[in-house]
């Protein structure tokens, strides 16, 4: 029992991906969006924070560029009273089952 309240505070994973990773093709959906604050800290603050979120399940992959080699989906949740299609307040998102290739 001890276990399992340790394992319910344990945050997000947050995995940073380099040249070369593949996250491959399978039934999990993969939620791609850009992450504006890293792209604004970038900017302000001179970082090279990857702005390329790619969401499978309760993990999270960080890079700045990818290849997706199969269909996708984008869609927009719009404007004014829609909520944001996922819980970190993207509006934008790119949705595949296909392999994604990181490039950078």
């Amino acid at each position: 029992m001890a276990k399992q309240q340790r394992l319910k505070s344990i945050p997000k994973m947050v995995i940073s991906l380099t040249k070369g990773d593949i996250l491959q093709e399978g039934p999990k959906v993969k939620k791609i969006h850009i992450n504006q604050h890293n792209i604004r800290s970038n900017k302000t603050k001179e970082t090279d924070l990857p702005v390329i979120t790619i969401k499978i399940g309760s993990k999270n992959y960080y890079c700045n560029e990818i290849e997706i080699n199969g269909p996708s989906k984008l869609s927009y949740c719009g404007s004014g009273d829609q909520k944001p299609l996922i819980s970190c307040g993207a509006r934008v998102v790119l949705e595949t089952t296909s392999e994604v290739k990181i490039i950078k």
